[in-house]
């Protein structure tokens, strides 16, 4: 594999990493990491932020006949930075302040020049935040968790 197509694919997945991590966080939380960085660059809306419905589809063991499951409520938005670079994010529900904050996070992601601080100033505490969150739920599952046992009766050995 050539090393371009490979720096891109680790691009890719790592831009997908993000926009994840910034999809399970809170507007607030966007915004008070965007307020760290140092002399964010200015950006324009694309198109104005759209809210409307997307049909979820869904298939019966993973690999049955896909079926209409019903809908939900999404909204997008689309800016550019003035360095060039263009965010997109499609945010479940209609909060059109966070789909304008995650799509200037995707776009501040892709620049050189605020890459390291995105990651440091806004996705690392968001990630931090949903690691403790995991971990809280794993601790209280395993607090409701039955290990069955069986005893060996005197008739089975």
């Amino acid at each position: 594999m050539p090393v371009v197509a490979a720096e891109t694919d680790r691009n890719v997945a790592g831009r997908k990493a993000a926009l994840s991590v910034l999809a399970q966080a809170q507007a607030t939380e966007i915004a008070e990491g965007l307020t760290g960085l140092s002399d964010p660059p200015a950006h324009v809306d694309l198109r104005p932020i759209e809210t409307g419905l997307v049909m979820l589809r869904g298939r019966i063991g993973g690999d049955g006949a896909p079926f209409n499951l019903g809908e939900a409520t999404v909204t997008r938005a689309a800016v550019r930075i003035g360095s060039g670079e263009t965010g997109f994010a499609y945010v479940l529900g209609r909060d059109h302040d966070k789909a304008r904050l995650i799509a200037v996070c995707d776009a501040l992601w892709q620049s050189e020049r605020f890459h390291d601080a995105v990651e440091r100033q806004v996705l690392a505490p968001i990630r931090a935040r949903l690691g403790r969150e995991r971990a809280e739920r794993e601790r209280e599952a395993a607090a409701t968790r039955v290990d069955f046992f069986t005893l060996v009766r005197g008739e089975d050995s």
